[in-house]
């Protein structure tokens, strides 16, 4: 096996690009002791900021995705598209990788085109049951897909498919023995079930408002809130947290403690949480975002809903909140089985097996 390798790893936008990134990037550290790392991403998004954090060096490509919406935005896509194909060119052959890795979003289009147009090695991680257009586009290009779901072949070559999962956070794979650690590191009451609300760490505007809209007949069921408004929002809801058994947080640090004292856990339907969640096997409420490409939280959640592991609760329907919640609440079977059928989904071998695949890939 090569000790010394260059590799590239672009993606961002999200934490759902960058933190898978940085995942395969750390266990490759672990096979590659002496690699030389390189993160490409787009140079006004978060992964400028998060991924020299992490300790690796970044170069940013002047490029943003199509704008539905605002259509005269669209104006100056070619030449972002073509600077940053400029640039990444410029990257390449600078940095003369033995392989590049791209884990979505705009910026990984332009690095993984270029470096598959010189005949370099190439894998992308694909985290949702519904492709992004990049991925889609550099398909028939790369030489492996690393999935999390099934039935991808609807999109990508089937040979080219590699079931493996999404990289989670390692302090999720065993969180068994750290309930009592959990309840003093929340300060969490015993003899009260304890209800989870992750929104992302922006936050979510629809899930905070639910939340408030509830909050005093949560605390009439005798449940204990842990609310993750997110960094946008905490300054607005910070106040419940005079009422009795309520605590918010901008930002929650120690999720392995978070999913360990959740009985129930509401979030979002981003390809990573639902992974980490499928770890942990707890009941469930997914709230997708509507407001993402080609509504892929939705048909993440489904996969997941389809398998009568979560329950699925659409923006459209969350006048319906305290029926669904009330039925899990007060049907310990529900619970048990939705707790059972989420973990049969879990694959906490991801990050590895996402390796020995880009492993295969450097010594062909």
């Amino acid at each position: 096996m090569k000790q010394s390798v260059n590799i590239i790893l672009s993606g961002g936008g999200t934490g759902g690009h960058i933190y898978p990134a940085l995942a395969i990037a750390n266990e490759l550290k672990i096979k590659y002791p002496d690699a030389n790392f390189l993160f490409v991403g787009a140079k006004d998004k978060m992964e400028m900021e998060k991924i020299p954090e992490a300790g690796y060096s970044i170069k940013g490509l002047w490029i943003s995705g199509i704008q539905r919406k605002y259509i005269l935005k669209n104006l100056s896509f070619p030449f972002k598209l073509v600077s940053s194909l400029s640039k990444a060119y410029r990257i390449i052959k600078e940095f003369k990788p033995d392989i590049v890795i791209g884990t979505g979003g705009f910026a990984s289009g332009p690095t993984l085109y270029v470096a598959s147009s010189r005949k370099i090695k190439t894998l992308i991680q694909e985290q949702n049951s519904y492709p992004g257009i990049t991925n889609k586009l550099l398909a028939k290009r790369v030489d492996k897909i690393c999935v999390a779901y099934d039935g991808l072949e609807r999109f990508f070559p089937s040979n080219k498919i590699v079931k493996t999962g999404n990289p989670v956070r390692q302090d999720l794979l065993e969180i068994t023995g750290k309930g009592e650690e959990s309840k003093k590191y929340f300060n969490l009451k015993s003899d009260k079930k304890t209800l989870v609300i992750i929104g992302g760490s922006l936050g979510a505007r629809a899930l905070n408002n639910l939340i408030e809209k509830n909050i005093d007949w949560l605390v009439s069921k005798n449940i204990q809130v842990i609310w993750q408004t997110g960094k946008l929002y905490y300054d607005e809801f910070k106040k419940y947290d005079e009422l009795e058994g309520v605590q918010t947080h901008a930002f929650l640090n120690r999720m392995d403690l978070t999913y360990t004292a959740a009985d129930f856990i509401i979030s979002r339907a981003g390809a990573g949480s639902i992974s980490e969640l499928c770890i942990v096997g707890k009941p469930v409420i997914f709230i997708p975002s509507p407001n993402v490409a080609e509504d892929h939280q939705t048909k993440n959640a489904l996969a997941v809903v389809n398998n009568e592991a979560a329950i699925l609760l659409k923006e459209s329907e969350l006048e319906m909140f305290q029926t669904k919640f009330e039925e899990l609440l007060e049907n310990t079977a529900l619970q048990q089985k939705l707790g059972k059928n989420i973990k049969k989904l879990a694959l906490p071998n991801a990050t590895k097996d996402i390796v020995e695949e880009i492993v295969k890939l450097i010594n062909r």
